[in-house]
């Protein structure tokens, strides 16, 4: 038996945590139906290869939030958040083309 798959977008977003409620607000008025959201931590190695965690204590918490949507949506949002917060906020944004099984859902 062979799935019927529907080509959507995804688009992750990791930002600082004193942005979930805005981008919640953002993703739900330019139209996606639904997201998922949780902590993340990251970090980075300098050129000399040591190691920088980021995230480490309660005021430097970042969230990563997906959203699967039609990529029109996905680059609205997208869009927003470049404008919005990018120029003030850490915040990194991925679009990735994904298939669902419902694509009522999304």
């Amino acid at each position: 038996m062979s799935l019927q798959t529907h080509r959507r977008c995804q688009l992750t977003l990791i930002a600082e945590y004193v942005l979930e409620e805005r981008l919640i607000a953002l993703v739900g008025r330019l139209g996606a139906h639904g997201y998922t959201v949780h902590e993340v931590r990251g970090g980075s190695f300098a050129a000399d290869g040591e190691h920088r965690r980021e995230g480490a204590g309660d005021t430097d918490r970042t969230i990563e939030m997906k959203v699967i949507c039609e990529r029109a949506v996905a680059e609205a949002i997208a869009r927003q958040v470049l404008e919005q917060f990018a120029p003030h906020f850490s915040v990194r944004l991925l679009l990735s083309e994904v298939e669902v099984l419902r694509p009522a859902k999304y």
